[in-house]
């Protein structure tokens, strides 16, 4: 019994036993049920963080739970390997991505397996590898054939410290999301996806998401952005143009005393070239509004500001002349670039008008309308006033007929739109996939034929900041057109990073095809994924683009689900000192420096038991110690258990009769806790058994047999969360060696774990007056009937009126008196 916890003895020993025997290797096929256990894949940035352990031990623990439970059990990882960090590293160290990248990954692989973590590594997935990013060329030839990649020249998002283009996703209040630096737009000539064609479908989709949180989903919607209303032409005056404007209040059109077009409309282009007062200010304000943030330009109570184009289009329902002015608050991506301004129904439209004094004409009335000067607009429905023919309608009524007015007359036509924008997949980056396009002076733009794939990413020494990369590199760049076969140029833009992470989790399952992406009939046995956890920051970045390629691939008849995630489970963040760990703040706590001291298993404990998985957890030193103490003294009771073993006979007394009880409670209390992924509450249960099991085991005649039972099960229950613990009190049980994780999970007798008696609270008006023990399928009218005919009950409500009895089952009942 003197032997110690030699955590990392221990943690070794099992590493070597899990890899020599390859343990967690899957394969597909059997009469066992399938379970996809995915975690969103890391980043090799140098080594794991707190954030990885978290996300990574909770996956593990229902992995692990699963296999137990007999399911067949798919837990792979991977490298989310492309991208700015490495790029970024390369310049500043001058060593080549490729090797920054490749050294991390090692870093980190061993850090896994010092984890313990139960992946299949058969199956590991590189997305800076050739044999991955072929099939990114692949995917993209196939949306480039179906014309849903397609190339055009536009505004972009470009942060100046990466020099590359951002989308509108990666924009986080003005800024770059990645190094928090402040973005510009810029013109550039950009390849994109149409995910706008499956805009309606992103949408639908979610209604059938039900193992998805709310959060989530709402806001995919509101990423997605649909609205329904009307599409209206404006004509401008002395000019071909005609302003069209997307409204979702069609019954306010009488009341637009103004027009506004967005600093980056091209009419505005044209016009602020004009040598003219009104050019000249026109210019001036664009080159000011360049260096605004969107966010700061649409802010909620931002100043709103303007000029007048000198310019006027004509209202197509009333005819009059409405003024065109250029605004702050209007941007290009959102509508068309253009508005009708409401002012006396749109609040943005009325700080405007006051702010240059122009009209304010109520043209739905409505009880909220003020009699005099209005202080604010209001934007309520009502029937329609100063309208003309349209006088007297309903909003209601009047968004159809004036609809179907403008379709008949040739000005507009009801529609929907919707905010999501096409993906603009162009970065200006060496470390990234290479698009599949060549540019021929004869043949214009031209894809790279399949058969040619992949299009290899150039070993690079040495990189520097401007421009794209690849545009340096002549062996690259210099090709022959496929199509004429005359000189050519590669495209040197790369793909976004994201395109990597979008359909990883299909690679994981076939990842050595070298015919295809992989099979589909191995995708349609493991999917959907049954589980996916990573973090709420991921939601309209890779969630909705990981959503955009299953459908894509489901058209191109690789899949046939619409949806490749069943459930999905947002971890909270590792928190310290009050903020999210982060080397700025210097709050970083190193996985590697707390498991040489404390051990995996301790580190795991902790990360899964001092906090809900979906809520921060704060980092504690003592709450870490305490993991460590419950380990150890499961240890010292087991081994005392062993030397002991043999003796003592069965035991009938109340106290064994507890202990079994205590024992299938907890089994059941666990296996719900952890299906439903509240690990936290699974590992207090399992702590609370283990004080049962310590005072059985201390008191005089235990039963050595009830003992080693409830030891054997305890040791299964903890294995999902402490496995290199759990299999070596395993094997000291006397049970084959390496066998824990393969043994059936323990099942519970419902008689055993029913609560023999309940205690029942009783309050008066709130305050506890008695308590009283009852059977645990006692009614709630029972509950109530005992409570009326409890002796201090009927003291204190002697003479009173009972007004109300509400009753919580099985544990409390107050009486409301009077």
């Amino acid at each position: 019994m003197s032997e110690r916890y030699d955590f990392e003895a221990i943690e070794k020993k099992w590493q070597r036993f899990w890899e020599e025997t390859d343990q967690f290797r899957t394969d597909e096929g059997g009469d066992r049920p399938k379970f996809y256990m995915l975690e969103m894949l890391p980043y090799p940035s140098g080594a794991l963080h707190m954030g990885h352990v978290r996300n990574y031990s909770l996956g593990d623990s229902i992995a692990r739970f699963r296999k137990m439970r007999g399911d067949n059990v798919l837990h792979p990882i991977g490298w989310d390997s492309f991208g700015l960090p490495a790029e970024n590293a390369a310049i500043k160290n001058r060593i080549p991505p490729r090797q920054w990248t490749f050294a991390n990954i090692d870093r980190m692989r061993q850090q896994c397996r010092r984890m313990g973590w139960a992946y299949d590594w058969s199956r590991e997935v590189t997305t800076c590898e050739p044999d991955y990013y072929r099939w990114n060329q692949w995917f993209f030839l196939q949306m480039y054939h179906r014309g849903l990649a397609y190339k055009k020249k536009g505004l972009v998002n470009w942060c100046r410290e990466c020099q590359t283009v951002l989308a509108n996703e990666q924009v986080v209040n003005g800024r770059c999301w990645r190094d928090d630096s402040l973005v510009e737009e810029k013109e550039l000539e950009q390849w994109y996806w149409k995910i706008t064609d499956y805009a309606q479908e992103l949408l639908d989709g979610l209604d059938g998401l039900e193992d998805w949180p709310e959060r989530v989903k709402t806001m995919q919607r509101n990423w997605i952005g649909r609205s329904e209303g009307a599409r209206v032409r404006f004509p401008v005056e002395d000019h071909e143009f005609e302003l069209e404007v997307f409204t979702t209040r069609l019954d306010t059109i009488f009341g637009a005393t103004f027009m506004v077009l967005a600093p980056e409309h091209q009419l505005v282009a044209e016009w602020q070239q004009e040598d003219s007062r009104h050019g000249r200010e026109l210019k001036a304000f664009v080159e000011e509004m360049r260096r605004q943030s969107r966010e700061e330009r649409i802010a909620e109570g931002g100043e709103k500001r303007g000029v007048f184009t000198g310019r006027y289009a004509r209202n197509p329902y009333s005819g009059e002349r409405v003024p065109i002015w250029v605004a702050n608050f209007v941007l290009l991506e959102y509508g068309t670039g253009a508005i009708m301004a409401v002012p006396a129904h749109d609040q943005r439209d009325f700080e405007f008008a006051r702010r240059y004094d122009l009209p304010i004409r109520v043209v739905v009335a409505s009880e909220a309308v003020p009699e005099g000067d209005m202080d604010a607009a209001v934007e309520a429905s009502g029937k329609l006033v100063g309208c003309g023919e349209f006088t007297g309608l309903t909003s209601e009524e009047a968004q159809r007929v004036m609809g179907e007015a403008a379709e008949k007359q040739g000005f507009g036509q009801r529609t929907v739109t919707y905010r999501l924008r096409d993906w603009g997949i162009s970065r200006q980056r060496y470390w990234g996939t290479p698009i599949p396009m060549v540019n021929c002076p004869s043949c214009g733009t031209v894809p790279v034929p399949e058969e040619q794939l992949p299009v290899l990413l150039p070993e690079a020494e040495a990189l520097q900041l401007g421009g794209s990369p690849l545009g340096r590199v002549p062996e690259f760049v210099n090709t022959e057109c496929p199509v004429c076969g005359e000189a050519a140029r590669r495209e040197t833009d790369t793909m976004d990073t994201f395109v990597d992470s979008s359909w990883y989790f299909y690679r994981y399952t076939d990842p050595r095809n070298e015919q295809q992406p992989f099979d589909p009939a191995v995708v349609r046995y493991w999917f959907p994924v049954d589980l996916y956890i990573g973090g709420i920051e991921h939601a309209v970045l890779h969630l909705i683009y990981m959503r955009f390629f299953g459908k894509v691939m489901r058209d191109l008849g690789l899949v046939d689900h619409d949806e490749p995630v069943r459930e999905l489970f947002t971890q909270g963040m590792v928190i310290k000192d009050g903020a999210k760990m982060s080397k700025s703040l210097g709050n970083v706590v190193s996985p590697d420096e707390v498991v040489s001291r404390y051990g995996a298993d301790s580190v795991r404990l902790f990360i899964q038991f001092c906090a809900p998985p979906d809520g921060e957890l704060d980092w504690s030193r003592k709450g870490l110690e305490g993991c460590f103490r419950f380990l150890r003294r499961f240890w010292r009771i087991v081994l005392a258990h062993v030397e002991r073993a043999g003796g003592g006979g069965t035991d009938e007394s109340d106290e064994a009769r507890n202990l079994r009880r205590k024992l299938h409670q907890t089994i059941r209390k666990v296996t719900a806790d952890i299906e439903r992924v509240h690990q936290n509450t699974a590992l207090a249960a399992i702590m609370e058994l283990l004080n049962a099991v310590s005072v059985y085991h201390e008191g005089d005649g235990a039963d050595r047999g009830l003992l080693q039972e409830a030891l054997e099960t305890m040791a299964l229950l903890v294995s999902p969360f402490a496995p290199h613990f759990a299999e070596e009190v395993w094997e000291r049980l006397g049970k084959p060696s390496g066998t824990a994780a393969l043994s059936p999970w323990p099942s519970f007798d419902p008689e055993l774990a029913r609560e023999e008696e309940i205690q029942v609270v009783v309050q008066i008006n709130g305050r506890v007056r008695s308590k009283f023990s009852a059977s645990p399928e006692i009614s709630g009218k029972e509950m109530e009937e005992l409570a009326l005919e409890d002796e201090k009950v009927q003291a204190h409500t002697r003479g009173k009126t009972v007004r109300k009895v509400i009753v919580v089952p099985r544990k409390l009942v107050n009486i409301v008196v009077r």
